[in-house]
């Protein structure tokens, strides 16, 4: 069952949102908010943190993640572009962005897609901050990052498959702490910031087998 919390303003906008992604069989709600203030702190273990662009502030994130004991996805419902720019700096599992006059169809599909770590959105959202993205690596004239270790490189292929922290360390055979620990170490040397960066770094450089 795919965890959700869901932020926006408004009480029919809630609603309608909440009738949508409880139309699955496998997405239960399990808080909600007018704001992301007034959700604070999280509730414990969420896997996906559903909200609107009038629904928080860049601080308000900036804590929410600071402070969460687990890992967990964001999607974005917004109609403007230069959210992805600022969405895509935060530590999340996996970010997306759509616009609030996404189908219901298409929101479900964007949660089942978050929940198993990948990046998500509306190509017209999202297509300018990836090609902007894609010319500044291009522009790069600095060598790759240091090389990773063996442990670093298994960490980073379960990262790839959209595994959480929690069952990374289990297939390993590690704690949650030292696993945190590599992700740490493999954002400084591929120089990232987050999860869908690392994954993205790692592919361009040959790192992980697809």
């Amino acid at each position: 069952m795919i965890r959700v919390v869901l932020v926006a303003p408004g009480m029919a906008l809630r609603a309608g949102l909440r009738a949508l992604l409880e139309a699955s069989d496998n997405i239960d709600v399990i808080a909600q908010a007018a704001s992301m203030s007034e959700l604070s702190p999280l509730p414990p273990n969420p896997d996906i943190l559903v909200l609107t662009a009038e629904a928080y502030s860049k601080s308000d994130l900036d804590r929410a993640f600071k402070r969460a004991e687990a890992d967990f996805s964001l999607l974005l419902l917004s109609s403007e572009p230069w959210a992805a720019q600022e969405i895509s700096g935060l530590p999340a599992r996996a970010w997306g962005l759509l616009s609030l006059e996404a189908s219901g169809d298409e929101l479900l599909a964007a949660v089942e897609a978050l929940y198993q770590g990948l990046l998500v959105g509306d190509p017209v959202l999202v297509g300018a901050y990836l090609g902007e993205a894609t010319a500044a690596e291009e522009s790069e004239i600095d060598s790759p990052g240091e090389l990773l270790t063996d442990r670093e490189s298994e960490v980073l292929q379960l990262l790839a498959h959209g595994q959480a922290n929690k069952q990374i360390g289990y297939q390993l055979g590690i704690s949650e702490h030292t696993v945190k620990f590599h992700v740490s170490s493999i954002y400084s040397k591929l120089g990232v910031s987050n999860r869908a960066e690392a994954v993205r770094q790692g592919i361009q450089q040959g790192l992980i087998l697809l």
